[in-house]
């Protein structure tokens, strides 16, 4: 994205607020031709004294004016900065917005960190441009396009001069950006590599401990730290020599205005004041020029930043709604694959022609081998992906013509991470429906078997779980969660892996409460424990993304075929093998 196109684009963000930039864009207007006026009357306070004839009138014109010039700033400045932060959050929101509805490939490829990094420095990007493009270049440029005849009406030699002098600063500031554009957007990589490597650490710190990863990982990172300086070492150079190139043209400017303005003043074709005005305006047109020239390093220096910004935003849905979807009413649950097929990319990863029925009320369960299609089958119901071929019905409609919001609202999930938020056991349960009453809370954490543990925690459901639940045990991390999903009592359940770490003795508690809940619900398991798939319904056995085997516990061992050997080789685990390593993990 070109230079240009990026600061077009990062202006029409203040659209939404139009009319008072457009107000502020005015009033910068005014002010700067207030600036170069008053060197005007500067210079003819110094003629008039040198012809010892009346100066007042111009000491009060420029009196008046230099006090609206304050007071008309002040404004300016003020409403400039609580536009920008408005904006800025503005800006924030939509990003965030946007990404919690991209796909997990997206962030399980960007990392959470570089996301966050782009979310953050892309929002704080655009305040600064903003904030720049109100208080200083709108004044900067009408400034100058207004000193230009202003200067040429008065002395169009010593105009020539102040001409010069900007030439030279355009020639200076693009040949700079032309030998540092790459080396730039090289830098904007390296702060995403950077930030995304911090969130990657930070996300799995107790890895790092356990392993004593903690100076290789250091150590990781001054490295990737030691590339970001090696990029931004030269752009700095540049950015460095052309601010001294800059101030020497300026300096030179001056010198040549009072050393031709004297010649002038000498042959009379230049009065006294008219050369102090002139150098009144080289200081006036070199402020104005730095501030383009400072606006213009940092748009260019931010360009990468506000790209990577903008490609988020631009990052297309996986998953779009139809103009006419229609929200799904009063599911039953009746759940139906036909003929579906989905393929990860070109390789032979996905699910291929699945057809089945789970009926309304009915437990199905998927087993399999690791990478067999189970998750990615419960991934296509919930239309967190589309399938390329066949489709999915609940209650006969087709879910690709119900709202998401209806769709996701039928179906409660208990993961195999339960996934919790950094925040009060109450509030991570109440995810599951957040107008329920304190009442309705208590009632599911009973259900959940999870009443005992929270009541001996400081706070009780005001306790804070950490972040992703690393404050409680894994039992008790995934009774929470089961808590969640029974308090949306949601017509169609999906329980993947969801009794995993619990120890035998809660997980019949937990067991117990679950065939409550699934009565009148359909249910779909993802499981390796026998005590969770035996009573299934039905039991679908996927190998290599396809559905292999299909039938109840009894008749598939009996056949002797795939779920069979899983079940004798001992890739479906009787609870007691695990009861141990469990219970450990529950209490601590």
């Amino acid at each position: 994205m070109s230079l240009i196109r990026v600061y077009v684009r990062a202006l029409g963000f203040l659209a939404p607020e139009k009319g008072l930039t457009a107000i502020l864009v005015a009033a910068g207007g005014v002010i700067a031709m207030v600036l170069v006026y008053e060197q005007v009357l500067f210079g003819r306070v110094v003629d008039a004294l040198a012809k010892n004839t009346d100066a007042m009138p111009y000491i009060i014109q420029w009196a008046v004016l230099g006090l609206f010039g304050i007071l008309a700033g002040v404004v300016v400045a003020v409403m400039a900065d609580r536009l920008a932060h408005r904006q800025r959050l503005a800006a924030m929101r939509t990003a965030f917005e946007r990404s919690i509805t991209l796909p997990i490939s997206y962030h399980a490829e960007i990392g959470t960190g570089a996301v966050v990094r782009t979310i953050v420095a892309g929002a704080d990007t655009l305040f600064s441009t903003w904030l720049s493009f109100l208080r200083e270049q709108t004044t900067a440029a009408i400034g100058i396009l207004f000193l230009v005849p202003t200067a040429l009406w008065m002395n169009w030699r010593l105009a020539a001069l102040l001409g010069v002098l900007a030439v030279v600063y355009a020639v200076l500031n693009a040949l700079v950006v032309y030998r540092t554009s790459e080396g730039q957007a090289a830098v904007e990589r390296h702060h995403i590599t950077v930030a995304g490597r911090v969130g990657d650490v930070i996300g799995n710190v107790t890895v790092v401990q356990s392993y004593t990863r903690l100076a290789a990982e250091m150590n990781a990172l001054r490295s990737l730290m030691a590339q970001l300086l090696a990029a931004q070492y030269p752009v700095l150079t540049w950015w460095g020599l052309l601010t001294i190139l800059t101030r020497s043209a300026s300096t030179v400017t001056m010198v040549a205005v009072f050393a031709i303005g004297s010649m002038l003043a000498s042959k009379g074709e230049a009065t006294v004041g008219e050369i102090v005005s002139f150098v009144g305006f080289s200081q006036l047109l070199i402020g104005k020029l730095d501030q383009l020239s400072g606006f213009v390093t940092r748009i260019f220096m931010n360009a990468p930043t506000l790209g990577s910004y903008f490609r988020l935003l631009d990052t297309e849905l996986a998953i779009v709604e139809r103009p006419d979807a229609r929200p799904i009413e009063n599911v039953q649950g009746n759940v139906r694959f036909e003929n579906v097929s989905f393929r990860y990319g070109p390789g032979s990863q996905g699910v291929f022609e699945l057809d089945f029925e789970a009926r309304a009320g009915a437990t199905v369960a998927l087993v399999g081998p690791t990478g067999s299609g189970k998750t990615t089958t419960l991934a296509l119901l919930q239309r967190l992906r589309d399938p390329e071929g066949g489709r999915i019905t609940v209650d006969g409609n087709d879910i690709r013509e119900v709202t998401l919001e209806s769709l996701r609202r039928s179906i409660a999930v208990v993961f195999q991470d339960a996934g919790l938020f950094n925040r009060p056991i109450a509030e991570n349960i109440r995810v599951g429906r957040p107008e329920a009453t304190d009442e309705e809370v208590l009632e599911a954490a009973r259900m959940a078997e999870a009443t005992e543990f929270i009541s001996q925690k400081p706070g009780a459901y005001d306790f804070v779980v950490g972040e992703r639940g690393l404050s409680l045990s894994g039992g008790e991390r995934q009774r929470i969660a089961i808590a969640r999903a029974i308090l949306k009592s949601a017509p169609i359940l999906i329980l993947d892996e969801a009794t995993s770490a619990l120890d035998t003795e809660t997980e019949g508690k937990i067991k117990r409460a679950l065939d409550t809940l699934r009565q009148g619900r359909t249910t779909l398991i993802i499981a390796h424990r026998l005590s969770t798939v035996a009573d299934a319904d039905l039991i679908l056995v996927f190998d290599k993304g396809r559905i292999v085997e299909r039938g109840t516990f009894r008749s598939l061992v009996s056949n002797g075929d795939l779920f069979a050997r899983l079940v004798a080789e001992g890739d479906f685990h009787q609870p007691s093998e695990e009861a141990d390593a469990t219970e450990q993990s529950d209490s601590g």
